[in-house]
């Protein structure tokens, strides 16, 4: 399940996010709009909902969370991206 996320996110949908892959989420980041897309098993889902929502390509990040110990990892395919000019 993906959810995408405009405030802060509830203890229901952290668990929801984690029904997927339960011990981290995979989330991908709109850097602009500051939401969050969270859940699923790519990176790349979350990206789409982000870009079905309106966001842009460019300001889009992706990331896993560990809830259980607050950790972040930033190795995503989608953060592979030419430089624009």
């Amino acid at each position: 399940m993906i959810l995408i996320i405009k405030e802060r996110a509830t203890l229901k949908q952290v668990e929801e996010m984690l029904q997927t892959l339960e011990v981290y989420i995979k989330i991908a980041v709109d850097v602009e709009k500051g939401i969050l897309a969270g859940g699923g098993q790519q990176h790349a889902e979350c990206e789409a909902a982000l870009l079905k929502d309106g966001s842009k390509q460019k300001d889009i990040w992706g990331a896993d969370w560990i809830p259980f110990t607050q950790k972040m990892a930033y190795e995503s395919i989608i953060n592979i991206r030419q430089a624009s000019k």
